[in-house]
């Protein structure tokens, strides 16, 4: 049986990774830590998952490391009564308070010699099993995949044996919307209930007297939103309504992109994406494209078209008659300036891209993608 040694630390992305583990056939012993850290409810939400699990015939090993009187002199928002929680979207920079300094660099080496002692025991190889994943890492330099690969490299040299070790990162390209999906899948291989399992995990860093989430942290707003991406309601308590910690999650996200996207567009894109403008017909870049490639929503990267499904409809814009597999352009009535029209969407963010009109090539189904070049990025094909 393959081994794993973890981080559990009681929060969505851990969790996910713990049933991703069992589902995969592996014998995995979970660490937790207190620090200080002001939501220490999350370890109570181990010990519970733990418990459970173990209920339903998991043997899995829980050890609790106390950290507390080492970690007490960091500064961090998470662990200093002073400094209140900051509230708003996950990548905003005042979320910088709630780095601990060298904390994962810390939790990796407790791991790694408990993984060590294993190997020592039982002869057998071990990994060490992280959830940390893109999102993080924007705010957390302790996430990234740099990081983690200097670290290997400096354990291998210090220890013996340790080329029996290595560190195992499934999440390490994915984002929480992704963790979670990988979770519904674990679970239905182990018939777990997902709803049973997330409700004991919590992910906000200011949670109430009663244990609820604020809902208003900045890993509150990500959690909410991946849940909102699955189509399911998360099943832990809020101190507000799930429709009220949805909606102000939602207006936040939507306030941080537009910040983005003002500052890494040009007017014209931006006016057509995030206002719905058009621009003026035979003026666009792609509309007279005849190189093959893909095409890409300016916004996000998703991929919409190949140069396979445009042709020359003579309208001045970029015209395709089909859409890529993957692309799910959202099609939305538009009765704007006194007509009946499809308005057509990015599926990933929403972006304006153009409209769907019933005059395209019969042969491939009698539709017009008419789409603004200002909408999109093309990549030439080799």
């Amino acid at each position: 049986m393959k081994r794993a040694v973890m981080a559990l630390s009681g929060g969505m992305d851990s969790t996910s990774l713990l049933i991703n583990l069992l589902a995969n056939d592996y014998k995995v012993d979970c660490i937790s830590f207190t620090y200080g850290q002001k939501h220490v409810i999350e370890v109570e939400k181990a010990i519970a998952n733990i418990s459970h699990l173990n209920g339903k015939g998991f043997e899995i090993n829980h050890e609790i490391v106390d950290l507390s009187s080492a970690m007490s002199v960091f500064h961090s928002a998470l662990t200093n009564k002073e400094i209140e929680i900051p509230e708003g979207h996950y990548e905003e920079l005042q979320m910088k308070a709630t780095v601990v300094p060298n904390r994962n660099a810390i939790f990796s080496s407790i791991i790694y010699g408990y993984a060590l002692s294993i190997v020592s025991r039982e002869g057998i190889d071990v990994e060490i099993a992280l959830g940390v994943h893109s999102g993080d890492h924007a705010i957390y330099p302790d996430c990234r995949p740099e990081f983690y690969e200097s670290l290997e490299e400096a354990f291998r040299i210090g220890n013996w044996d340790s080329d029996r070790v290595k560190f195992c990162l499934p999440y390490i390209d994915d984002d929480k919307t992704k963790i979670l999906r990988d979770a519904e899948k674990s679970c239905g291989i182990l018939t777990l209930d997902f709803d049973t399992i997330f409700s004991n995990t919590i992910t906000s860093y200011d949670p109430d007297s009663e244990g609820r989430s604020s809902g208003r942290t900045g890993s509150d707003i990500e959690r909410i939103l991946a849940f909102r991406d699955i189509g399911r309601i998360d099943p832990i308590d809020y101190v507000e309504p799930w429709g009220i910690v949805l909606k102000n999650a939602i207006s936040i996200e939507q306030k941080n992109k537009d910040e983005y996207y003002k500052e890494n567009l040009t007017d014209l894109q931006y006016d057509v994406t995030r206002k719905s403008a058009t621009e003026r017909p035979f003026t666009g870049e792609f509309w007279d494209e005849k190189r093959d490639g893909e095409y890409t929503c300016i916004c996000c990267g998703h991929t919409l078209f190949t140069s396979e499904m445009k042709f020359d409809s003579g309208c001045g814009w970029p015209s395709f008659h089909s859409e890529h597999t993957e692309a799910n352009i959202n099609q939305i009535q538009d009765i704007t300036h006194g007509m009946i029209r499809l308005e057509v969407q990015c599926s990933k963010c929403n972006a304006h891209l153009g409209h769907i009109f019933n005059d395209g090539p019969i042969q491939f189904g009698g539709e017009r993608y008419c789409i603004n070049s200002a909408s999109m990025s093309f990549e030439e094909r080799e």
